[in-house]
């Protein structure tokens, strides 16, 4: 608002009279808009009694429950292989025997750990050169092209 109101002057007004009037306008606007969200606010707003509250965090309970429990009991490959002991043990996709292997669980990698401390890029160079490691050994290798 501040920006374009010297351009009244152009019109013969009063720049300080514009002023006051645009930015009572803008104020104006304002307030009309608070009063036109807080109306709109509270005719949105439903009064529920505690029994109410309590019987949909009951349903909503029961809903998750539902949603939780495993919905099929264990299935049975109809393909399994030929003069197997026990349960049936499901064929590879493209019927090679060969291509079973036991499921490998995951191996937890150990953390890393460093022999010596970290050599900080401001700090001398470890090699005993003088420089500072972010010109020696610490600058970053360009790519072979």
């Amino acid at each position: 608002m501040r920006q374009g109101i010297y351009l009244r002057s152009y019109a013969q007004k009063n720049p300080k009279q514009e002023y006051k009037r645009e930015a009572f306008e803008l104020f104006s606007g304002m307030l009309d808009r608070i009063k036109f969200d807080t109306v709109t606010t509270v005719s949105k707003i439903q009064v529920r009694s505690e029994a109410e509250i309590e019987r949909e965090n009951l349903e909503r309970q029961q809903r998750l429950a539902r949603a939780l429990q495993a919905q099929h009991a264990d299935a049975v490959s109809p393909i399994a292989m030929p003069g197997a002991d026990g349960p049936a043990t499901p064929m590879p996709p493209g019927g090679n025997i060969m291509e079973l292997e036991p499921r490998s669980i995951p191996e937890t990698a150990a953390p890393f750990v460093r022999q010596m401390p970290k050599v900080g890029r401001n700090e001398p160079c470890p090699c005993g050169s003088g420089r500072k490691y972010k010109h020696c050994h610490g600058t970053l290798q360009q790519a072979s092209g």
